[in-house]
């Protein structure tokens, strides 16, 4: 089940933190490493700061974007600090691990940590479900990318360990399992397929679409999408997209 829980690094800019994060991630278990544009290769440095963890680093798949390595994800939890701006599903740590372990029953699920520097772009945020936030010390929060990697990843392998005792996290595990929830993929051709929908209909102004589609990604997130209910939003689009056109032949 911890093999279904892949850890995405993106931008990675230094080497030896992919080593770092590769031994993070070996030590609680956890052996799925993707590295989205990568800045850079993992090489002599990374292997020595793996102590023991190379064979991470050897099997590591490298992708061009963060879309493609989510891409099959029914779960898709990003680091980021708390945002005024961005007002996202935020989880605890703790809450991060219990919904990573019990989605992993089920299919792969994805954490995403972001570059050293600037961390994840908005438009990557909101490629994913909820946001996670490690609660530092407010006076210095400074945690490099493999420490932020270990709390994830332990606070997973707690709730792994736990769900083996059948003890915490065991209801929402439950209901987790009874669920057929839809791909980030699937999620993210239902967004567009609305967009262009909703701009056919007026709804959203091409030059002016204001945060539209960032609050329906917002109202969505909080609300994960069942596979079934997918289907029916996707026909309820093709409805309207059908009567959208029909209507413009008829004007014509």
């Amino acid at each position: 089940m911890l093999s279904n829980i892949r850890v995405v690094l993106v931008g990675t800019s230094h080497p030896g933190n992919i080593g770092s994060t590769a031994r993070a991630m070996k030590t609680m278990g956890l052996s799925n490493l993707y590295l989205a544009e990568p800045k850079v290769e993992p090489d002599g440095h990374s292997i020595a700061l793996a102590a023991g963890a190379s064979d991470i680093l050897k099997h590591a798949i490298t992708v061009g974007s963060v879309e493609e390595a989510i891409a099959d994800c029914s779960l898709v939890i990003a680091t980021s600090a708390r945002s005024r701006t961005l007002d996202w599903p935020m989880l605890e740590p703790r809450e991060a691990g219990e919904k990573l372990v019990a989605s992993a029953l089920n299919g792969p699920v994805a954490i995403v940590f972001g570059r050293e520097n600037n961390g994840l772009t908005n438009e990557e945020l909101q490629r994913c479900d909820y946001h996670v936030a490690i609660p530092a010390n407010p006076e210095y929060t400074s945690l490099n990318l493999a420490q932020a990697v270990q709390i994830i990843c332990y606070e997973a392998r707690v709730a792994h360990l736990a769900q083996e005792a059948n003890t915490t996290g065991a209801a929402e595990q439950s209901e987790d399992n009874e669920q057929d929830f839809s791909s980030s993929k699937e999620r993210e051709n239902f967004f567009e397929h609305l967009e262009t929908t909703l701009s056919s209909t007026n709804f959203i102004i091409k030059n002016h679409p204001g945060q539209v589609m960032t609050k329906l990604r917002r109202l969505f997130s909080r609300t994960r999408i069942e596979r079934q209910e997918m289907n029916i939003l996707r026909g309820i689009l093709t409805s309207i997209d059908r009567v959208v056109a029909k209507n413009e032949t008829t004007d014509k």
